[in-house]
C-alpha cells in the first residue's frame, strides 16, 4: 500500500531497501516489478434495498434503521482500519404505495453500477427478491435479506415445494453460484409452525386467504398443507390481489362455511390489516381468531387493529425473538437513542445482516482483496465483490439474532420460528407479545 512516509524512507534507506519493505507490507508491484498495484478506494459503500415509505414504512424503515446503526457503529469503532463505510439506502416502494419488484430491480441495477457498493442488505419482500436476484447474481454482488422467506428463492427440492415447474433457481441463479443469503427461516418451516400453533389453540376448520404474491401464496400453501396433515379442515383458499380495498363480500361467503379461524398469507399493506378490520363488519367473524406470518407482525398492524377488539390474533416470525438474547437489550437502547421509528422484529435481523456484510468486507481485505479504485472501476468491483461473497459463505457470526452461518444455498443454519400474540405491552400500548419459540430442522 502507498505510504505517506515513502519519500523519507527512500532518502534515508535507499530505493532497493524501500522496495523490499513495500513488498513485505503487501503494497507490492506488478508481476514484472515495473509499477505499483493501485491502493484502491478508502471508502466502501454498504447499501440497503427495502420498502421504507408509503404503506410499507412500518415494516421496512425499522429494518433500514437497523442496518444504518450497524454502519454508524462500524465507522465509530474503526471496525475496518483505514476504511470509511458509506450508508446508501434505497426504497423499493412504487406508485401503488407498496413494495414494487420493478422499482427493486431498478434499485439494484443502480447499486451494481457503483463499483464502491460492496453488498446490499435486502430486499424485504420475496416478490421483490425474484426480480432482483438475477441481476445481482450476474454482477455478482452479495445480497443479505433480513426477511425473505419464500423457499423457492434458494431451494429446488420436492420437500420445499420448489421442484419441477416451481424451480426458480435457473432464473434466479443464472451463474449457478450463490450470491444471495438470508438470516430468516424459510416458509416451508414458518407456515407449518403457524399451523401447529393455531391448531393447538383449538381451531379445526380454517379458511385461508393470500395476497396473490410470491410470499403470500407460498406461506399460505405451506400452512394449508400442514393443517391437513394435522387433521384439520381447510374450508377454502382465496387469492386476492394486494390492491383489493374491500374483502367484505368474500368474508361474508367465508362466514357461511363456519370457520374456527382465518389465516392470511401476505403482508399488512397488501390485505393483512384490511381483512382483520373488515372481519368486524361480518358478525359471524367479528370474534374469530386470525393468524398470519411475519408479514402482519408489524407495529402498524398492532396499532391499527388492537383498539378494535375482536378475537385473538397470532403471528409467526422467521427469526429468533431477540428478547431471548441478553445482548439485545443494548441493541434496543442504541436503536432507540439513534432513531424515532418504532423498532420491529426485523430491526435486529437487518442489523445482523449489515454486520455480517461488514465483517465479510474486513475478511476479504485481510485475505488480500483490493477495494475498487473508484465508483467506475467495474473490474475491481467484480473481484472485490466476489471475495466478499466468499467471506459471507464461510462466516461464523454471533449476532443479536444468534449464531449465524449459511448452508450451501445461502440459507441460515439457525432455523427458528417465533410465535407472537397481539396485545398490550408493559406501557399499555398495542404490540406483538412473544408466545413461543419453535426450533425446526
Amino acid at each position: 500500500m502507498k505510504r505517506s512516509w515513502s519519500r523519507i524512507l527512500a532518502l534515508t534507506m535507499g530505493i532497493p531497501m524501500l522496495l523490499a519493505i513495500l513488498v513485505a507490507c503487501g503494497s507490492g508491484t506488478t508481476s514484472s516489478g515495473s509499477s505499483s498495484t493501485p491502493t484502491g478506494s478508502k471508502t466502501i459503500k454498504i447499501a440497503t434495498e427495502l420498502p421504507v415509505s408509503g404503506k410499507d414504512e412500518s415494516s421496512g424503515k425499522p429494518a433500514e434503521d437497523g442496518a444504518h446503526l450497524a454502519v454508524n457503529q462500524a465507522n465509530a469503532n474503526h471496525t475496518i482500519p483505514g476504511i470509511t463505510l458509506q450508508f446508501v439506502p434505497k426504497d423499493d416502494v412504487g406508485p401503488s404505495g407498496t413494495h414494487d419488484p420493478t422499482v427493486g430491480a431498478a434499485n439494484v441495477t443502480s447499486l451494481v453500477s457503483d463499483a464502491l457498493v460492496a453488498g446490499i442488505v435486502g430486499p424485504f419482500n420475496s416478490s421483490v427478491a425474484k426480480a432482483e436476484m438475477p441481476i445481482t447474481n450476474q454482477a455478482p454482488i452479495a445480497q443479505l435479506s433480513p426477511a425473505n422467506t419464500n423457499p423457492c428463492l434458494t431451494k429446488d427440492t420436492d420437500a420445499s415445494g420448489c421442484s419441477g415447474k416451481n424451480n426458480l433457481l435457473p432464473t434466479l441463479r443464472p451463474t449457478n453460484k450463490v450470491s444471495y443469503f438470508r438470516v430468516a427461516t424459510t416458509d416451508d418451516h414458518q407456515g407449518p409452525a403457524g399451523a401447529d400453533y393455531l391448531y393447538k389453540q383449538g381451531a379445526r376448520k380454517v379458511y385461508v386467504i393470500d395476497d396473490a404474491e410470491t410470499y403470500g401464496i407460498g406461506i399460505a400453501n405451506t400452512f394449508a398443507g400442514e393443517w391437513k396433515k394435522l387433521g384439520g379442515t381447510v374450508l377454502g383458499h382465496s387469492s386476492e390481489p394486494g390492491t383489493t380495498t374491500s374483502f367484505v363480500s368474500l368474508l361474508t361467503q367465508v362466514a357461511s362455511t363456519h370457520p374456527d379461524a382465518i389465516y392470511f398469507g401476505g403482508v399488512d399493506s397488501t390485505g393483512g390489516t384490511l381483512v382483520r378490520q373488515q372481519m368486524r363488519q361480518v358478525p359471524a367473524l367479528a370474534s374469530l381468531p386470525y393468524a398470519g406470518g411475519d408479514g402482519i407482525v408489524t407495529p402498524s398492524f398492532a396499532s391499527t387493529i388492537q383498539p378494535t377488539g375482536g378475537g385473538p390474533v397470532y403471528g409467526t416470525v422467521a427469526v429468533v425473538d431477540t428478547s431471548k438474547n441478553p445482548n439485545a437489550q443494548t441493541f434496543v437502547q442504541q436503536y432507540k437513542a439513534a432513531f424515532t421509528d418504532p423498532i420491529n422484529v426485523y430491526s435486529a435481523a437487518s442489523y445482523d445482516c449489515a454486520n455480517i456484510l461488514i465483517q465479510a468486507v474486513k475478511t476479504a481485505l485481510a485475505n488480500g482483496a483490493h477495494t475498487p479504485t473508484d465508483s467506475s472501476d467495474a473490474a475491481g468491483a467484480k473481484a472485490f465483490r466476489t471475495a466478499v461473497i466468499a467471506a459471507i459463505q464461510g462466516i461464523q457470526y454471533d449476532g443479536i439474532t444468534g449464531h449465524q452461518s449459511f448452508d450451501a444455498n445461502g440459507d441460515t443454519n439457525l432455523k427458528v420460528i417465533s410465535v407472537y400474540k397481539m396485545g398490550l405491552n408493559t406501557q399499555s400500548k398495542p404490540d406483538w407479545l412473544f408466545e413461543a419459540q419453535v426450533n425446526v430442522q
